[in-house]
């Protein structure tokens, strides 16, 4: 997943030229809709989500695989022609290799930045922002962008469930449960994001609420893939019963 760097001698595309990607495609520009077909829009997220600048043969083999080599070239030509009309400087051209523009601001690569500074700790926060609660272009069938949006879950589901700890250990149980059931949301069959929920749920004493978040993974896991939760997240009843058993007792005396 990349990010847009600014190079000397770039042509700005504008400060408010924005591309949208979670969880849909739009292009703006100063908060104005950018109306683009679906091969110039899948243009515009191909380059967003590369590493480097691809040469444009390798652009038109990826985006249009199954038409040969003439066509993809003539169809890549046509989007950038439609991008170029619409958002001029959108997208550079240099030495036959295309990538965007550094002034273009993209939503997904933001949300990157973010969720990798959550997960090493340089940033916490009690309350996730709205694009953390959508998968990237969930609707676009293409090989490259169901990689990307794998790549792009895993980030945010690591930094869900880090964030999750970290407010259960800082006493923010509410918190804690929020953001536990936004990863579980992510993917209910993901025993780490259900195990940091039940996790928040037994810190703030709420045992029954542990107990039927369990249950109820483990009855969806049986009934999707036929297995049961790991032991380690089955121990965790015990264990939390038996330290609520004890914090009673001592409570008394």
């Amino acid at each position: 997943m990349s990010g847009n760097d600014h190079h000397p001698g770039d042509v700005s595309a504008g400060p408010g030229v924005r591309l949208r990607l979670l969880p849909t495609f739009e292009l703006s520009d100063h908060g104005g809709h950018i109306r683009l077909q679906g091969g110039a829009q899948r243009l515009l997220a191909f380059l967003a989500m590369c590493q480097r600048p691809p040469h444009r043969s390798l652009v038109a083999t990826r985006l249009w695989a199954d038409l040969p080599d003439e066509r993809s070239s003539a169809a890549l030509r046509t989007s950038l022609w439609q991008v170029r009309r619409a958002a001029p400087h959108v997208v550079v051209d240099h030495h036959s290799h295309l990538r965007l523009c550094g002034s273009v601001e993209v939503d997904v690569h933001e949300a990157a930045r973010w969720l990798r500074l959550l997960e090493t700790g340089e940033r916490t926060e009690r309350h996730l922002p709205d694009c953390l609660s959508h998968d990237l272009l969930p609707d676009w069938p293409d090989e490259w962008a169901v990689i990307e949006r794998e790549r792009f879950r895993q980030i945010r589901l690591h930094a869900l469930e880090t964030l999750c700890r970290r407010l259960t250990q800082a006493g923010e149980h509410r918190c804690a449960i929020e953001v536990g059931l936004s990863a579980v949301a992510a993917d209910p069959l993901r025993e780490t994001a259900q195990r940091v929920l039940i996790e928040a749920h037994i810190a703030e004493g709420n045992l029954s609420e542990a107990v039927r978040q369990y249950r109820s993974y483990s009855r969806m896991l049986h009934l999707e893939l036929g297995v049961e939760p790991t032991v380690l997240l089955t121990a965790l009843l015990p264990r939390a019963a038996h330290a609520h058993s004890a914090g009673r007792i001592a409570a008394r005396r």
